[in-house]
C-alpha cells in the first residue's frame, strides 16, 4: 500500500535528517485561507506556481513569498524561457502528481525523472522558517530554506534562486 502524500514527505524529511515542524489544519486552497491559520515564528509562507514554456517542453515550479508579485514576462526573460503560462491540472498531475491547491516544492519528490526546474525567490534564501504544504493542503511544514533546497537537490531537480 502506498503512503499518502503527506507521510511520504515526512518520511523523506526524516530520511534526510531535516528539522521541521508539522502543523495539521483544515484544508486550505488559497493564500488568504492560509493566512488565517495562526502559525507562529514563520518568516515566509510561500506560494507556488507551476508553469510551462510555450511548447510545453519545459516546466517550472516557482516558489515565492506569498506577497511577491510575479510578472511572467519578466520571469521568462530572467530564466531564459520562451513565453510562460500556467500549466494545466493534467500537467500538474503528470509531472508532480499533485492537484490544484496542494502545489508545493515537495512535489519534486514525485518528479521521478527530475524534469521540473525549481525557481526560488531569492528573498527566501537564508530564511530559517519557511511554511510549505507537504503535498497535502491539510497540513503545513515549517523548515529552513536551506533544508528545502536540500530536498530539491536530493531529488536531482535543477534549481536556481533569483530575484523575482
Amino acid at each position: 500500500m502506498d503512503m499518502d502524500a503527506k507521510q511520504a514527505v515526512i518520511a523523506k524529511l526524516d530520511e534526510l535528517k531535516i528539522n521541521y515542524t508539522l502543523i495539521e489544519h483544515d484544508p486550505v486552497y488559497t493564500i488568504e485561507e492560509m493566512e488565517k491559520i495562526d502559525i507562529e515564528n514563520v518568516d515566509y509562507i510561500v506560494k507556488n506556481l507551476f508553469l510551462r514554456d510555450a511548447k510545453g517542453r519545459q516546466h517550472y515550479l516557482v516558489v515565492a513569498d506569498k506577497d511577491q508579485k510575479i510578472d511572467l514576462k519578466t520571469l521568462q526573460d530572467k530564466i531564459g524561457s520562451t513565453k510562460l503560462s500556467f500549466a494545466s491540472e493534467d500537467r500538474l498531475q503528470k509531472y508532480l502528481k499533485l492537484t490544484k491547491g496542494a502545489v508545493s516544492p515537495f512535489g519534486v519528490l514525485n518528479d521521478e525523472t527530475a524534469e521540473v526546474e525549481v525557481v526560488f525567490d531569492k528573498n527566501l534564501v537564508g530564511r530559517s522558517c519557511v511554511a510549505v504544504h507537504p503535498n497535502d493542503n491539510s497540513a503545513t511544514v515549517v523548515l529552513s530554506y536551506e533544508d528545502l533546497e536540500k530536498i530539491v537537490k536530493a531529488n536531482g531537480n535543477t534549481f536556481k534562486a533569483i530575484e523575482l
